[in-house]
């Protein structure tokens, strides 16, 4: 099953008041395993960045002036989107941003039947506990001591390597796992549909015949001082 984890830098809280998107990273899991293909993009928001919303990314306006309109980079995004299940953390906020965007162009908005919540998913699994992305990633013995600020693609990466751990840890990616998730797991996420349903088939008998009973008897019989003996 092909997923796409991604994160979203924007110039503040809220697309309805006028705020942009100006960065978004995705990576791409396929069976609960990176793959190493990803997407990056910056995009210029055509108004200025608050001081506030500097701070927590470092992109000011001058570093954006240059960088593509999100209508130059819309088809390269939506087409690494595909059709998979979009995983983030507080989706809710990625996705209306996202979709701001794509109103604003004119595009059809992304289904959000495709969403994924990792904060969600948290809170099932640690009521009561600290749900940001440094706090499970301590949790969860993820390294993020090269995340100075945020940045999309890095933060899409950590989330990456949390999503798996949430969802059963790296084992699942083996084999042995992967129609279904690990018992115990969270299933916030669409799942990928299933191929055509196996006719049900009866368990073949394994009971040994009387036959094959008498034959193991008389092999036994003819064992030289078997070792199982050696204890009576």
């Amino acid at each position: 099953m092909r997923e796409i984890i991604f994160d979203t830098e924007t110039t503040g809280f809220d697309p309805k008041t006028g705020d942009r998107l100006v960065e978004i990273g995705c990576v791409e899991l396929v069976d609960r395993r990176e793959t190493g293909v990803t997407f990056h993009a910056y995009f210029n928001p055509e108004r200025d960045m608050p001081a506030a919303a500097e701070a927590v990314h470092g992109l000011s306006s001058q570093f954006l002036s240059d960088k593509p309109l999100f209508a130059a980079r819309v088809d390269e995004l939506l087409d690494f989107f595909g059709d998979a299940p979009l995983i983030a953390h507080n989706a809710a906020f990625d996705f209306g941003f996202v979709n701001a965007e794509l109103e604003r162009i004119g595009r059809p908005a992304l289904d959000m039947a495709r969403m994924c919540c990792t904060v969600q998913m948290a809170r099932r699994l640690h009521p009561g506990a600290k749900h940001s992305l440094d706090a499970l990633c301590t949790r969860y013995g993820i390294d993020r001591s090269h995340r100075v600020k945020h940045g999309a693609l890095l933060d899409a990466e950590l989330l990456a390597h949390l999503y798996i751990e949430m969802t059963g840890g790296r084992q699942i990616g083996l084999g042995l796992a992967s129609a279904a998730a690990p018992t115990g797991a969270p299933t916030a996420c669409p799942i990928a549909p299933r191929g055509p349903a196996r006719p049900f088939r009866e368990p073949r008998p394994h009971k040994a015949s009387a036959a094959e009973l008498a034959r193991h008897a008389d092999f036994v019989a003819g064992l030289n001082q078997p070792l199982w003996l050696d204890t009576v």
